[in-house]
């Protein structure tokens, strides 16, 4: 009589890399991301952002120096400050690109005067920063953030990439990082709907459908104006 396999460990190297524990993905992707995202608030014109127009960068700039320098290489220690400002970063640089989408809106819909430059321009920078900000949201918050899929603490996802579904095709080390969140959040606002990864959360595929919302209104109306302004 054979006796029952034995359960394999978070650091069996048999698991593949996303499974178990790992040395945790770089920080500076992260980073850079939402450097460009600070930056590309910057241009806008004043009416599309807050009246205290510095005032959200700048919060956005103190708290990324801070993780920095808190967690500058890898991004494996669990600690809930560093949790908690890594989602308060995510959430501001939500805010502000919300709250732009929405005075773009605003404006588009009273049919206040643009110049064909202003408005390709408005529409590209939030619709870019758009993706940006929800590349973090996913990144953030998928199976608990970078610091506990590097302790490979939860065993459900809640996106499934195609390497996971197919290991045989991937290295053994790969693992999701920023990029693919990226990734992932560039084709939902491009083709409004999941492409070669899944949401298997409820929700991951709430946060999805309203990127998916606020993409294609951006779209839409600033198209359909550039087309009125420009014939």
């Amino acid at each position: 009589m054979t006796s029952p396999p034995a359960e394999q460990s978070a650091d069996d190297p048999a698991e593949p890399a996303w499974r178990r524990r790992t040395e945790g993905e770089h920080r500076w992707p992260q980073a850079l991301a939402v450097v460009v995202a600070i930056g590309l608030q910057l241009p806008l014109p004043d009416r599309m952002v807050p009246q205290q127009r510095y005032l959200l960068p700048v919060a956005e700039l103190v708290l990324l120096v801070g993780l920095v320098v808190a967690n500058p290489f890898r991004l494996n220690r669990e600690s809930a400050v560093l949790r908690a400002g890594g989602l308060l970063l995510t959430g501001l640089i939500g805010l502000s690109n919300g709250w732009s989408a929405v005075l773009l809106v605003d404006a588009l819909v009273g049919g206040r005067p643009f110049t064909p430059t202003e408005l390709l321009t408005a529409g590209a920078t939030i619709w870019l920063t758009n993706a940006i900000a929800f590349a973090l949201i996913y990144w953030e918050l998928d199976r608990g953030g970078p610091a506990a899929r590097a302790a490979g603490i939860r065993d459900y996802p809640d996106f499934v990439f195609a390497q996971m579904q197919s290991p045989e095709l991937a290295d053994p080390d790969w693992e999701p990082t920023f990029v693919d969140y990226l990734y992932l959040s560039f084709t939902n606002s491009t083709a409004f709907s999941p492409t070669d990864v899944l949401p298997l959360s409820r929700w991951a595929k709430m946060i999805m459908m309203v990127q998916s919302v606020v993409a294609l209104v951006v779209v839409l109306l600033v198209v359909a104006r550039a087309v009125n302004v420009l014939s």
